[in-house]
């Protein structure tokens, strides 16, 4: 049972984050990881953003967050789950997916 909408939101850059060498860049891990969910989940209720954080942006819970990479030197891109901070520099995908499962996401049947 569901208990409640998801938003997935991917904050990064078109620059690659220099501390992750060989990473793929942000917006490819935003297009991936949209496409590895939806192989596993039934994603109605998830949304998806894309936040690149060179980029000016008005919401001000975006402009906080932004503030937060810069001043804690965070790794990018960065994977939220809601408001939780779930995948830093290159995502793990099991991580990802479990807090999926905590957030009540059904799993596809086989």
């Amino acid at each position: 049972m569901r208990k409640s909408k998801v938003i997935i939101t991917i904050y990064g850059t078109e620059q690659i984050c220099a501390s992750c060498v060989g990473a793929p860049g942000s917006k490819d891990t935003y297009e991936w990881l949209q496409a590895a969910i939806r192989r596993k989940y039934i994603d109605d209720e998830i949304s998806y953003k894309y936040i690149d954080f060179n980029q000016p942006q008005r919401d001000e819970s975006h402009k906080t967050f932004i503030e937060r990479i810069v001043d804690e030197d965070l790794f990018w891109p960065i994977v939220m789950v809601n408001d939780e901070l779930v995948a830093e520099g290159i995502p793990r995908l099991k991580t990802i997916y479990e807090s999926l499962d905590e957030h009540g996401i059904e799993l596809k049947s086989s």
